[in-house]
């Protein structure tokens, strides 16, 4: 399979670049992982799949066995946050990446309890895989298709990211449609940014630029970034965090981007936090909100 090929490449047993995870070889039967929900009275808190049981299958070269990577639970022990270990981040990106690189910046220096372990691009050439590229984190494209034949399908795709055992799907200017197959892998924990407050100006060919002209020439007052949870259709999923921006009277689009963007990173960054530390929580109506981590008893 495609996906074992990509594994193969990655797995090693030395640790795979830049992650804070070790690694070693076993050969043993895999064992299976699920995610797990902690319910409490009218709050469900979402909580991450055990990473110390996960096993990455990989073909070794050198012999005829297949070899089986699992992850060192002591490996996470100086890096929790009150028994929270870190998370395992998939960034997918279409263009350059600026808020990937905002999410991979804040891991590095601490501010977000999680690594970035691979980044999927919808095409070798953008900015983000080569950044990702320059940072020695792993560049896997999907889909595949005429102009990018090194994709890889959806089934691969899950399978690699399971392989790696990913935590969370982080959308960051990501241009295709999420298959169906990855949201039933990944529950809850796909996220997306888009460039203005949705429900408006969202659905299938609202992005970037086009966005932004949108808003000023609807005469809206306001605009700003929306982060929310991923399902089958561009933009529908929950709303789970906004931050709102002024248009200004003689705003141009680049001028409102601009101002849009800066937003994004911060608001990124601040979520990915959140999500990282399980401080996401599902009221009983199905809206996800925030638990304060200063103050647990107030949510935005």
């Amino acid at each position: 399979m495609e996906a074992q090929r990509l594994l193969s490449g990655f797995c090693s047993t030395s640790p795979i670049p830049n992650a804070k995870t070790q690694f070693f070889v076993k050969y043993s039967s895999p064992s299976s992982s699920t995610t797990s929900f902690a319910q409490s009275h009218k709050w469900v808190s979402f909580k991450a799949r055990p990473l110390s049981t996960k096993l990455i299958k990989c073909t070794n070269t050198t012999h005829t066995e297949t070899a089986e990577v699992v992850v060192s639970s002591d490996s996470y022990s100086q890096d929790s946050i009150g028994g929270i270990l870190r998370k395992k981040l998939a960034v997918f990106v279409s263009g350059g990446g600026s808020n990937f690189r905002s999410i991979h910046e804040a891991c590095l220096n601490g501010s977000i309890l999680g690594d970035v372990v691979v980044l999927v691009a919808s095409k070798q050439g953008c900015g983000g895989a080569d950044y990702a590229r320059d940072k020695s984190l792993p560049v896997i494209v999907f889909p595949k298709t005429k102009l990018e034949p090194d994709g890889i399908s959806p089934a691969d795709l899950v399978a690699t990211l399971r392989g790696l055992e990913v935590d969370f799907v982080l959308l960051a200017g990501y241009l295709k449609l999420i298959p169906v197959e990855l949201i039933q892998a990944y529950p809850i924990s796909i996220l997306n940014i888009h460039p203005s407050l949705l429900p408006a100006f969202g659905g299938k060919g609202n992005y970037g630029m086009k966005v932004h002209k949108a808003v000023i020439a609807s005469g809206a007052r306001y605009s700003g970034p929306t982060i929310h949870f991923v399902d089958e259709h561009y933009d529908t999923g929950r709303i789970l965090a906004q931050r709102v921006v002024l248009v200004l009277a003689k705003d141009t689009a680049e001028e409102l981007a601009a101002r849009v963007l800066r937003e994004e990173h911060a608001l990124y960054v601040e979520v990915t936090k959140a999500l990282c530390e399980e401080r996401i929580i599902w009221r009983e109506d199905g809206v996800p909100i925030i638990r304060s981590k200063e103050n647990p008893a107030e949510y935005s």
